[in-house]
């Protein structure tokens, strides 16, 4: 059983009510564009090797391309509104930040970055433990964007957390998505006084490996070390606050989606 069944209930709940809503704006959506030259499937569908396969591939290659773009879109709001249930949410973090902090955050980066040289060093959650006491006489009001900023108000746990669906990024963004939450880590630490209940995490909606799979996208761990992440099941059991949430938010979509896209469909895929 998760903690209680009232719980088990709501996340159900926001589930259900993002795929019967996801599943309705994607068709009504897409069945508008139909004519439309720019519209999402027939700005997909002139590729000419895949025409080369036939029309039908043609529709349906394009229809998954943004059938997975926007599933993921959903998941990220559907993950907010589960975590409501829960925490305190906001989508962003402001205050001040001291250049020495700045300058330190560089420096550590660029020793995650050169793998070859001499100052190379993995990343590890005690390379920043204390830099909120890095405080120059410097400083400037900085706000940053976030995917999720989590409260726990029963623990006093903050975390910080980057979701990226699938954790495909290349170096660039995975050092520049590092930066960002060192930079907020340093913001709230600022604020609150302290970096005791802080914690800044790289979460994925589901492993790109297979579910129980290590996961090894060495780009990202070239920048995050391994108690920073949130692979899939682990991501779901924090914003769901349970050890059962995975499970939960699965078996919900199994449940739903299939039936809810289909019923959307059957009726009403344009003719090729």
């Amino acid at each position: 059983m998760i903690e209680n069944v009232d719980k088990e209930r709501a996340i159900r709940a926001v589930v259900r009510q993002a795929v019967e809503a996801y599943a309705s704006g994607f068709s009504d959506r897409h069945l508008s564009e139909v004519d439309d030259e720019e519209g999402t499937i027939n700005m997909k569908i002139h590729n000419v090797f895949i025409a080369a396969l036939g029309a039908d591939i043609q529709y349906y290659s394009a229809l998954a391309r943004s059938l997975d773009s926007s599933l993921g879109n959903m998941l990220e709001k559907m993950a907010i509104n589960i975590a409501s249930l829960n925490f305190e949410v906001s989508q962003h973090v402001e205050g001040l930040i001291y250049q020495e902090q700045t300058d330190y955050i560089a420096e550590l980066l660029e020793r995650y970055k050169n793998t070859k040289g001499a100052n190379h060093k993995n990343p590890d959650i005690s390379d920043y433990v204390g830099i909120s006491l890095k405080k120059s006489t410097s400083k400037h009001s900085k706000r940053h964007e976030s995917d999720y900023y989590l409260k726990d108000t029963e623990t006093g746990m903050h975390y910080l957390i980057e979701l990226k669906i699938g954790g495909d990024l290349d170096n660039k963004k995975a050092r520049s998505e590092k930066e960002a939450l060192l930079e907020q880590y340093c913001i709230l630490a600022n604020t609150l006084g302290s970096e005791e209940n802080i914690k800044i995490c790289f979460a994925t909606a589901y492993n790109r490996y297979g579910e129980g799979k290590p996961w090894t996208l060495g780009r990202v761990r070239q920048f995050f070390a391994e108690e920073e992440l949130l692979i899939s099941s682990k991501f779901w059991n924090l914003v769901c606050k349970s050890e059962r949430g995975y499970e939960v938010v699965i078996d919900e979509l199994r449940k739903h989606l299939p039936d809810s896209l289909i019923l959307q469909y059957k009726l009403n895929i344009p003719s090729i």
